[in-house]
């Protein structure tokens, strides 16, 4: 193979867009991110509104969505996929990590590091099954062994935001009982355990102690991806494509849902997951 050619394969690989998908709209705080830090990354979004929340669904059938999405998003030729979702994180990472022969990052992880640094009494808000898997408990003491660890399940949350009630009253009075027993706990460090809650900010910090640390997981993920594409030399340094958005559910819904966080209204446009039954190792090559 000529210099030519190799120097070709190279290009492709770097303009090959990143995956990224979620329940909804709050993996917009890791796209937001993805902007922010690697501008000229091109991205694909996903957000399976059809079958959202995530937060109160069995291992299984998270597993399965995640292998559904992670196929089509094979189709899409993505050269990585960034899980901008907890749920899938804690529950299904592992298993779709020896399943798919790429790239797969994950939020936990990164968010534990970063909490670790800030504080030692943490307390983390998280879907109900994000806080029964104990993921962030047990990534934090693997990380700081003396750490002490809190989780909250906050199962309205995540409806309450794709309704567009961050103002409401009444998300003001759930957010209030979701933190009492943290704040009670002294916590210093609060973690953003589902991608969702970065939109109730304001209300989260009107309620806070102010000398509370707030851990984004988003921001380090953005951060531990910008590593693996230095790692495996395929950073685009040419001009991105624009954005592809889709989902499962109603596009007119996501994308009016989503011009107060992105900033511009996004053409969405929806998409059907077929089943996946999977054989032990899905390749890149494999699925087609």
């Amino acid at each position: 193979m000529s210099n030519e050619e190799i120097l070709t394969l190279k290009a492709e690989a770097q303009r090959k867009p990143i995956g990224v998908f979620d329940s909804g709209v709050g993996g917009l705080t890791v796209l937001r991110e993805l902007y922010r830090q690697l501008p000229n990354e091109s991205i694909i979004y996903f957000a399976d509104t059809a079958r959202l929340p995530y937060g109160n669904r069995s291992r299984e059938e998270i597993l399965q969505f995640g292998r559904e999405i992670l196929s089509w998003m094979v189709q899409q030729d993505v050269k990585m996929v960034v899980v901008a979702c907890n749920t899938t994180d804690a529950l299904a990472l592992s298993t779709l990590r020896e399943e798919f022969n790429l790239p797969i990052l994950g939020l936990i992880l990164p968010g534990a590091r970063a909490a670790v640094q800030k504080g030692s009494r943490l307390g983390v808000i998280a879907t109900p099954a994000t806080a029964a898997s104990n993921a962030y408990r047990h990534a934090i003491l693997e990380i700081e062994p003396t750490a002490q660890v809190w989780q909250v399940g906050c199962p309205e949350f995540v409806p309450l935001i794709e309704q567009n009630r961050l103002y409401d009253p009444y998300t003001k009075e759930v957010a209030q009982q979701y933190l009492a027993p943290l704040i009670d706990q002294r916590i210093d460090t609060l973690i953003y355990g589902c991608t969702h809650y970065p939109h109730l900010s304001p209300v989260l910090r009107e309620l806070l102690p102010l000398h509370i640390w707030l851990v984004d997981p988003a921001e380090h993920v953005v951060t531990a991806t910008a590593q693996e594409l230095d790692l495996i030399r395929e950073k685009n340094t040419f001009p991105p494509l624009p954005t592809r958005f889709y989902v499962s559910g109603c596009p007119e819904q996501f994308a009016k849902l989503s011009i107060e966080w992105l900033g511009f209204t996004p053409a969405v446009e929806k998409i059907y997951l077929p089943p996946v039954a999977l054989s032990p190792l899905v390749s890149l090559e494999s699925v087609d």
